[in-house]
């Protein structure tokens, strides 16, 4: 799927995903990948909140997508990331992309955390 081209300087797009891959800035990643304002970079999955935790002081929501379909998130992930003051929303990677360019679009303080489709 190609999603519509958002031109942003608050970091990068997410430009299209596939089975096993997006495209983020003009880049293609492998596997689960984390979006942020200084850009994108491989993420372990739900076992590495390291780089999410890290991403508290540039951003104030982070959309977690849960793959191809939603799910709920580990529930101790939600409450270290929510006690750490970051706002959490699991949907699936497809919206979760989606809704996280529009806000990128707006200028808010947004990054993604996506699992593969």
């Amino acid at each position: 799927m190609r999603l519509n081209e958002i031109r942003s300087y608050d970091g990068p797009p997410v430009e299209g995903y596939g089975p096993g891959f997006f495209r983020i800035g003009g880049t293609v990643w492998e596997g689960p990948v984390l979006a942020l304002p200084k850009g994108a970079q491989a993420w372990g999955g739900y076992d590495d909140i390291e780089p999410l935790l890290a991403s508290v002081e540039q951003i104030d929501v982070l959309f977690v997508g849960t793959g191809a379909e939603i799910a709920h998130l580990p529930g101790d992930l939600r409450a270290q990331l929510e006690e750490a003051g970051l706002g959490v929303e699991a949907m699936a990677s497809p919206p979760a992309a989606r809704t996280y360019n529009v806000l990128l679009s707006e200028g808010r303080r947004v990054g993604v955390a996506l699992l593969p489709v």
